[in-house]
């Protein structure tokens, strides 16, 4: 199509658009009397800042922020703390830390935050463990799992206990690991538990096990809504990968 149609489309678009949302005058000479120019500037000074007013924007703009400087929530956090070494604080600059790899960071914060008055709350310890398995240390995250359950019995977290069965897994006690898998598989949301089960049966020497489970994951999510698969893509691709190992 010549360029020429398709500015005058991209004009035509935007006439509609301003007639629509009431800001059909002035933009609509703007537009027509300065062909190219007029849609660039209707797009900066209206649709630009409405859309990055939205959620989605913000969003958008919140990642392209931190992808220019991934730190910069970071240095904030350790200036607050500074200032004032609250809890919140503390463990504030602890998560930030898990998302930038820092995990022995993150593990002292955790750490620090559970010792104090107030500071005695599951989601910390799962904090600690969190920043264990960062650090390699799998059998350490487990204990700390276990303290977790064994301190606040009544303390539900899917994320923990598939954190929980992973190192298990990673230390080496695959019986141990397998059997916590095959609980999650009934409850925790999403496959990636039961593509993990799958995966350890294979590991195990178990095929024909691993190859019921992992074809029944592909079996449901080659039925769900696209946007199911598309947030499973990646489990749907290593239970695919390992079906035809």
């Amino acid at each position: 199509m010549p360029l020429a149609l398709i500015l005058v489309a991209i004009d035509a678009l935007l006439i509609v658009h301003a007639a629509k949302t009431g800001r059909l005058c002035p933009w609509a000479y703007v537009i027509l009397a300065i062909p190219g120019f007029g849609a660039l500037a209707y797009v900066a000074m209206e649709l630009g800042p409405e859309w990055m007013g939205s959620i989605e924007g913000q969003q958008v703009r919140a990642c392209v922020a931190k992808s220019l400087d991934p730190e910069k929530r970071y240095r904030m956090l350790v200036e607050q703390l500074a200032l004032a070494d609250t809890i919140a604080n503390r463990v504030a600059l602890a998560d930030e830390c898990l998302g930038l790899g820092k995990f022995e960071q993150a593990k002292e914060h955790y750490e620090s935050a559970l010792t104090r008055p107030m500071g005695d709350e599951p989601a910390y310890a799962l904090g600690k463990a969190r920043a264990e398995f960062g650090l390699r240390r799998p059998l350490d995250a487990a204990a700390t799992l276990d303290w977790l359950r064994e301190t606040w019995p009544h303390y539900q977290s899917a994320e923990g206990h598939l954190l929980y069965a992973r190192a298990l897994e990673l230390g080496g006690l695959l019986s141990e690991a397998l059997a916590e898998y095959e609980a999650l598989s009934g409850y925790y949301p999403g496959v990636e538990a039961r593509v993990r089960q799958g995966l350890l049966l294979h590991r195990m020497g178990r095929d024909a096990d691993a190859k019921s489970v992992l074809g029944a994951v592909v079996t449901q999510l080659s039925g769900a809504p696209k946007y199911v698969r598309k947030i499973e893509a990646e489990w749907m691709t290593a239970a695919q990968r390992a079906l035809r190992a």
